[in-house]
């Protein structure tokens, strides 16, 4: 029997009930053609909700999830929502200091050859001094990547979906 499609469904768990589904994912955000490199596949989807995908797709959660289930043949019912704890990507935050960046993280060339970069931000932020920020710039908003960092206690500032900012 396959799995119920909701918003707290990963995407690795989606696609190994739903195959098919990889390539409805690449037509709602050419950012899931990343999806196809196996070292993702076994990482970020692993961990990564539908309500996170939809987050980096751009598009709300709900409706994500109603595309998929109606590419999965599933019936289509209004789905209640939890509402994202998204930082606002406009409002600086008053912790916010140029001057106190003391780690740039580029993550864009390990996740282009794909390769999951959760591991090495997670421990550069625990060795942030107090007050220190670390900037991580990601080709696309790593949704859950930020909200590991968040469960870990950090403040996170998403100056935009290439760039977040990270202090203890």
């Amino acid at each position: 029997m396959k799995i119920d499609i909701h918003l707290q469904t990963k995407v690795g768990d989606l696609l190994d009930n739903y195959p098919a589904l990889e390539e409805k994912l690449i037509e709602l955000s050419p950012a899931f053609a990343k999806l196809r490199n196996p070292i993702l596949r076994r990482t970020i989807a692993k961990v990564t909700s539908l309500q996170q995908a939809a987050s980096i797709a751009k598009i709300p959660p709900a409706q994500f999830v109603q595309k998929l289930r109606e590419a999965a043949g599933l019936s289509v019912a209004p789905i209640q929502t939890d509402l994202h704890e998204a930082e606002d990507m406009e409002i600086m935050p008053d912790w916010y200091d140029e001057n106190r960046i003391s780690i740039r993280f580029d993550a864009r060339p390990l996740i282009e050859s794909g390769q999951a970069p959760l591991q090495e931000i997670i421990s550069l932020a625990k060795n942030l001094g107090k007050g220190a920020i670390m900037q991580v710039m990601t080709p696309f908003k790593t949704v859950p990547v930020i909200d590991m960092l968040k469960s870990k206690e950090f403040r996170v500032w998403i100056q935009n979906e290439h760039s977040f900012f990270v202090i203890k």
